[in-house]
């Protein structure tokens, strides 16, 4: 069998550019039968039903970061469509439904809004015309005495007609190529506060996520995991497996043993049942410490430079005042709420078989090219049905659980729901890289920084993705992404990459390389600040003068915070800005520390510029909830290893943030006539720095390794 990594890559390769089509997409015939009966496809996103709704389709993956109702708003402010009858699909696996951003369907990198804003604009904006144009030769005048509004045409004389009255002669129209965008001022859906489509759903229970999944004859299964790659398992006992009633068949993959049985319970005591032990091989993960020492070795002789200008050495030896630091971040898990699971369903054998899956799915159009591979068919041939995300944060990109859902598909014969226990989910690696950074600074005499040199070693995502390839400079720019983009003013610089692989496999995290390097240079620029003897606001902003959007955020956050105003006895402030996936994101944290060393964050205001705003409500959600993410991994996240196994297991050991502990969070948004920036993402790197920032001016320790020390902080 072929690896996951090599399919993936293959099928990338092969993809095509996005061309945003006005075709229909390639919908199975009973579906597009359905829709014909009932309504008028304008184009591959949009259908007018005879009574005037509206059905707009969303080719992006609903995790929570509200597409389901951002997409359908491009699309209906420019048609002019009534909202109150606006309703949204999910749209089939299809090259029609690919992101512009990457040439393939799937929803990551914070790029839906980026990639979709003007060609979904396009979509609504041509079928409006198309409608008008109906409109028009219906009632013999020109297009230009008439207009639209709320689902309709006007015409002279008080005439008017609904869009489902004209779908059916305008969709036989020809398509407008440059159809005219609507200007900003008048938008009446975009930019506004609008309630989520999809909460409804998600309220009373209707909503379908990849665990709901179910079809005839199911059987569930539950796998031993190899805990590392290069991981057999020795003998194990599928009798004893077998004897638990309601387990069917026991399959061995490379990936592990798997018990399938008619229900979650029965296939999970069976594969407990199976006792396996594993022999870990030349290929198990070193302990902790070691892992810490290597990349500490990789970022001191770190060779691939990413960034080198001025005269750094000359400049550091000239310095009135030199600063060094360490600073480390570890492996995480994504920890999504909902386990990894898949359901999937080969039919027939041989290159004429079927590939059907339901899962909770970022990556669409990868998977039709790696299941293709695994059932050794065509991709056209593989089904992808996309179910809601109960958390997604990158990790639902990867293909494990949809590859061995299909292999157990086609060995047994039968539809199989795979299901990870929460234990097999945080196991399963795919975790954030660990990092190490190096740093060495030079202040001149007025404490302006002059010089910057900075190593960091860490695995490679690029290399781990199977799609992505590093150039021949050896710099992976996920691993310095957040620290060799950084906004400040500092004439000499040098930074680089060194790249070790401990073992365990690395992938998409929340805002990639941001999350832990964002930490680092934003702790280091508050270390500068210190040693000039200056204020971290102050110092910052003085910083920024190249940098307006930064400056922007940074002050709006400050002001909103009152940032140099007292506050209540045994509380201190900390601030970061930081600039990813095109947005602009300052935040302030106020933070106390109790006598145990344990800090409490009490208030974050959060500034944002993300350029043109499509749905404020859901900048607001989305940097509360990055928010949120980021902190529970700067206070408790950690994936650390012993003896070659990984020592968390579950949430009791694993904490995320708790209702108990949510501080107080307010988001300003900046007003801009930019373009639409991401959203999904931006608002994690800045709070765990911005905390470790506020606890330095409360305490005076200097904290530079994640999670939080509370030993550290501790007061005899």
């Amino acid at each position: 069998m072929s690896t996951v990594q090599t399919s993936r890559r293959a099928f990338i390769q092969s993809g095509g550019a996005l061309v945003v089509a006005f075709a229909l997409p390639t919908l199975d015939k009973t579906a597009r039968a359905a829709a014909a009966a009932t309504s008028t496809t304008m184009n591959a996103w949009l259908r007018i039903a005879s009574d005037g709704k509206v059905t707009i389709l969303c080719g992006s993956s609903e995790m929570g970061q509200g597409v389901l109702t951002a997409i359908p708003m491009l699309v209906a402010d420019e048609l002019d469509a009534d909202w109150s009858r606006v309703q949204v699909e999910q749209a089939p696996a299809d090259k029609a439904y690919n992101n512009p951003a990457f040439g393939m369907q799937g929803t990551g990198g914070s790029a839906t809004i980026r990639a979709f804003y003007l060609p979904l604009r396009r979509v609504g904006a041509a079928a409006r015309e198309m409608l008008v144009a109906a409109a028009a030769a219906r009632w013999g005048v020109g297009a230009d005495q008439l207009r639209t509004d709320q689902g309709q045409v006007h015409g002279p004389g008080g005439k008017k007609l609904g869009y489902g009255d004209l779908a059916a002669a305008a969709s036989k129209l020809p398509v407008p190529t440059q159809p005219r965008l609507k200007d900003p001022m008048a938008f009446k859906i975009i930019g506004k506060p609008t309630k989520r489509l999809d909460s409804p759903d998600k309220t009373d229970g209707k909503a379908r996520f990849g665990i709901d999944a179910q079809v005839p004859g199911l059987l569930v299964a539950v796998m031993a995991r190899a805990p590392n790659k290069g991981a057999k398992p020795k003998p194990y006992d599928e009798a004893k497996a077998r004897t638990v009633p309601g387990v069917q068949q026991v399959i061995a993959l490379p990936s592990g043993v798997a018990v399938l049985a008619t229900g979650y319970w029965a296939a999970k005591q069976g594969r407990d049942a199976l006792g396996v032990e594993w022999d870990l091989g030349d290929g198990a993960t070193p302990d902790s410490a070691t892992i810490s020492q290597r990349l500490d070795a990789a970022a001191r002789a770190a060779g691939a430079v990413a960034l080198d200008k001025g005269q750094l050495q000359p400049a550091l030896a000239g310095a009135a005042q030199q600063v060094q630091a360490r600073y480390e971040a570890p492996y995480l898990a994504h920890a999504c709420m909902e386990p990894m699971n898949c359901t999937a369903w080969v039919q027939g054998t041989g290159p004429d078989a079927t590939v059907e899956i339901w899962a909770g799915t970022q990556s669409q159009g990868p998977a039709q090219g790696i299941l293709g591979q695994v059932a050794q068919v065509a991709p056209g041939q593989v089904k992808v049905h996309t179910l809601m995300l109960g958390g997604g944060f990158g990790r639902r990109f990867a293909p494990d659980f949809a590859v061995d859902a299909t292999l157990l598909s086609k060995i047994s014969g039968q539809p199989v729901k795979l299901m990870y226990t929460r234990e097999d989910d945080m196991a399963a690696q795919y975790y954030r890289p660990a990092s190490v950074a190096v740093f060495e600074a030079g202040l001149d005499a007025q404490g302006r920084p002059v010089a910057l040199k900075a190593g960091v070693g860490s695995p490679s995502i690029m290399a781990a993705s199977g799609f992505l390839s590093i150039p021949p400079s050896g710099v992976d720019s996920m691993a310095l992404e957040g620290l060799v983009d950084h906004p400040y003013a500092i004439p000499n610089q040098h930074i680089a990459y060194g790249r070790d692989e401990p073992g365990p496999q690395v992938w998409f995290w929340r805002s990639v390389g941001h999350s832990q390097n964002s930490f680092f240079s934003e702790g280091f620029i508050d270390e500068l600040a210190a040693a000039a003897k200056q204020d971290p606001f102050e110092f910052r902003r003085a910083l920024l003068g190249d940098s307006p959007r930064h400056k922007a955020v940074l002050e709006l956050a400050a002001h909103k915070a009152g940032w140099g105003q007292p506050l209540p006895a045994g509380r201190a402030r900390g601030i970061a800005v930081v600039a990813s996936f095109g947005s602009y994101v300052a935040e302030v944290a106020e933070v106390s520390v109790d006598a145990e060393g344990r800090p409490r964050v009490h208030r974050v205001v959060a500034a944002v510029d993300c350029g043109r705003t499509v749905n404020p409500l859901t900048i607001e959600r989305q940097i509360e909830g990055a928010i949120v993410y980021g902190l529970s991994a700067a206070l408790y996240g950690r994936i650390s290893y012993k003896d070659g196994r990984i020592e968390q297991g579950n949430f009791n050991d694993y904490p995320v943030l708790r209702m108990n502990e949510m501080p107080q969070v307010e988001v300003h948004i900046v007003a801009s006539n930019e373009p639409p920036s991401g959203i999904g993402e931006p608002g994690t790197p800045p709070i765990a720095p911005a905390v470790v920032n506020a606890i330095y001016a409360l305490t005076g320790q200097r904290l530079r390794s994640l999670p939080i020390d509370t030993a550290a902080l501790k007061r005899a």
